[in-house]
């Protein structure tokens, strides 16, 4: 080859190709402008240094792909108080974008509508304020969309309709209103759909019934009426629609039956704002007048066309070019993508983030399976064969022992999973735990990791898991627990003196012991090989067995849970008192979130009552029984330790978490 040529192709093929340094180098610039915009102050992103490498894997929470772009951010329970940059813009490549659990102000930029690549947009739990940009609904890549828990007001875009491989949808907890459009109806991927606490007003749109992969459609608390699609009856529990009073419909639990006035008709458009009539802005069910019949339209030119024909020659020649040279370059360069995320549960871990590169699942959550989803096949689930043949039951086990999860079985249901009482072969009876693969962690890798913490865990403190069923056909999995006879902890509080379920003070004491010692066992005591939080200790979690033994249920659980999932179970916890005060800046559970949860449930054992109020506390800090211990004890109880038992709760349930004790000097003291 000429000295020119070799010279011209060299530069060719840098110029195609650039080096993993020299491209990060060019987005320095954008990631120190986001910095400015996400941390004004300077003191959270200080690995963000204008003289480092951002792909070296200093740079906290960015994420490169083999090309040495920036491929991810992660940067949720970081205490962010800026605002959301139009600069993100420029990251061509991004392909994750995690910026939840912090305190952004501000408008969501339409500049973000250009990241053409995203799949993943969490931008849930912070104080974002402003309408949701109609221009998202050009994200074709875009799967996951979380904007729940933040002051969002104006109606829903219909253009959110054109986003068709988009799987979750997240706006509960905002102040939106107007009309749900119909354009959701649309899409082919949908599996998940919340809109609850806002202020949407009309009709559920009878084309969004026929979603075909929709599992789960929250509409709770809003102004909703008229007549429920028949079409969403098939979701079962995952239809949520309580506290719409102007919805009625057949065959669906505290819905009035529809009267011929009532509400509005189903096969009407959805309403909308006056004043607000464009093609743009209307629900797709409203029919817009074409500009031009079908004998009045032109025909399009065929010159353009050949030569759009043309041109896609060319560039498919370009294209086959450049991969042949891109392969011969990638095989002498290749290298991994550098990653500056832990391997905490909060974060993408170093395989996850190796994902990003491919266009497969999205790494933080996706809620659909291949077609094949089956974890447990021979050969690929990693299980020793001991471990399959005790705890491995098949689905005619399973629906035998409920017959055919009869409702007469059934014992509760929540948004992602339903529970069934059941009697196996042997006559032991068992509790049936039922989720659904849209609910489960999307890699099949992580879910099975999952299961195998869930058979590790032994204790005599803990529910004991029996065993387990995936089932491929019916996109289950079933979990197979022991069943504890006297309910839960919370049946125990808030009850009136006579009635048989006040607790002695001695099974108070031992429930409190109790739960301790399966706290300590999770948090790596007693021969426990896998460490783990809790996350979501609660009253309702402590289960009470014929002996008054407390047994912590749900221990792991949100090993094999999607994100998503654990994340709307806080609500309840929340609500409650368990939550840790310093997850709301942080995002993230530790030892610690778990013991102040501990703190709380220990002054509800105290007081027999379900809320804890600043004079519970007070009273245990100074030594008024009157004020923390249950009068329906009529003082039949120990001073000494009911003052004890007080300065640990108090000391549990401190605000700061370097305060609290560890769970093995709890013990101790009890």
């Amino acid at each position: 080859m000429p000295p020119s040529l070799s010279l011209l192709f060299s530069l060719c093929v840098l110029f195609l190709f650039p080096s993993p340094s020299i491209s990060s180098l060019t987005e320095l610039p954008t990631l120190m402008a986001i910095k400015a915009s996400l941390d004004p102050q300077s003191k959270v992103l200080t690995s963000w240094t204008p003289d480092t490498d951002p792909c070296s894997g200093s740079f906290e929470g960015v994420a490169c792909n083999e090309k040495g772009l920036v491929a991810n951010i992660s940067l949720q329970g970081k205490g962010l108080s800026g605002t959301i940059p139009d600069a993100l813009a420029e990251l061509k490549s991004l392909t994750g974008l995690y910026l939840h659990f912090n305190a952004l102000t501000g408008k969501i930029p339409v500049e973000v509508a250009r990241l053409t690549q995203l799949s993943d947009l969490y931008l849930n739990v912070n104080n974002l304020s402003g309408e949701i940009p109609p221009e998202l609904g050009n994200m074709s890549s875009l799967e996951v969309l979380q904007l729940c828990y933040n002051k969002l007001t104006g109606s829903m875009p219909t253009q959110l309709g054109n986003m068709w491989r988009l799987s979750v949808l997240a706006l509960q907890y905002n102040q939106l209103t107007g009309a749900i459009p119909a354009s959701l109806g649309g899409l082919q991927m949908l599996t998940r759909l919340d809109l609850s606490f806002n202020n949407f007003f009309g009709s559920i749109p009878v084309r969004l019934g026929n979603a075909p992969m929709l599992k789960v459609l929250d509409v709770r608390n809003n102004s909703l009426l008229g007549v429920v699609p028949p079409a969403l009856k098939r979701l079962n529990g995952g239809f949520q629609y309580k506290n719409n009073p102007g919805l009625c419909g057949v065959g669906l639990p505290d819905l009035n039956v529809c009267k011929a006035t009532a509400g509005l008709n189903p096969n009407r458009p959805e309403p909308f704002e006056p004043g607000n009539l464009s093609a743009k802005t209307l629900p797709e069910s409203v029919p817009l007048k074409s500009d031009c019949s079908k004998t009045q339209c032109s025909k399009p030119s065929k010159s353009p066309l050949r030569g759009l024909v043309f041109g896609l020659i060319g560039v498919i020649i370009v294209f086959a070019i450049s991969g042949l040279l891109a392969f011969a370059w990638y095989r002498r360069q290749k290298q991994k993508i550098g990653s500056a995320f832990d391997s905490s549960d909060s974060r993408l871990s170093t395989d996850q983030v190796k994902e990003v590169s491919r266009k497969s699942a999205s790494p933080l959550i996706s809620l659909e399976y291949s077609n094949g989803w089956d974890p447990l096949a021979k050969g690929r689930s990693g299980f020793s064969q001991e471990v399959l043949e005790s705890f491995m039951y098949n689905l005619e086990d399973i629906e035998r022992a409920t017959q055919c999860f009869s409702e007469v079985n059934l014992l509760g249901k929540s948004n992602f999973s339903a529970i069934y009482k059941g009697i196996l072969r042997d006559g032991s009876v068992v509790a049936i735990k039922c989720i659904a693969k849209t609910s489960c962690k999307s890699d099949e890798a992580e879910f099975l990791k999952g299961l195998k913490i869930l058979t590790s865990l032994k204790h005599e403190n803990l529910v004991r898991l029996r065993g387990f069923c995936c089932s491929k056909g019916r996109g289950e999995c079933f979990l197979i627990y022991d069943f504890v006879p006297n309910g839960n902890l919370l049946g125990y509080l808030d009850v009136k003196a006579g009635n048989g379920k006040v607790l002695e003070w001695s099974a108070r004491v031992s429930i409190i012991k109790g739960i301790a010692k399966g706290i300590g066992y999770l948090h790596g005591n007693g021969g426990n090989k896998h460490a783990i939080v809790h996350q979501n200790i609660s009253a309702e979690k402590v289960l009470i067995d014929g002996w008054y033994n407390p047994l912590l249920s749900d221990s792991g659980l949100h090993k094999l849970l999607a994100d998503d999932i654990v994340f709307s179970t806080l609500k309840s916890s929340a609500a409650m008192g368990y939550l840790a005060p310093e997850y709301t800046n942080t995002g993230r559970f530790t030892g610690k979130s778990d013991i102040y949860a501990f703190g709380m449930i220990m002054f509800q054992v105290l007081t027999g009552k379900r809320i804890i109020t600043q004079l519970t506390s007070q009273g245990a800090e100074l030594g008024r029984f009157e004020d923390f211990v249950d009068a329906n004890l009529e003082g039949k109880f120990s001073e000494p330790e009911a003052a004890k038992l007080g300065r640990i709760a108090l000391l549990c349930t401190h605000e700061s978490p370097n305060q609290r004790p560890s769970i093995e000097s709890v013990i101790r003291d009890l």
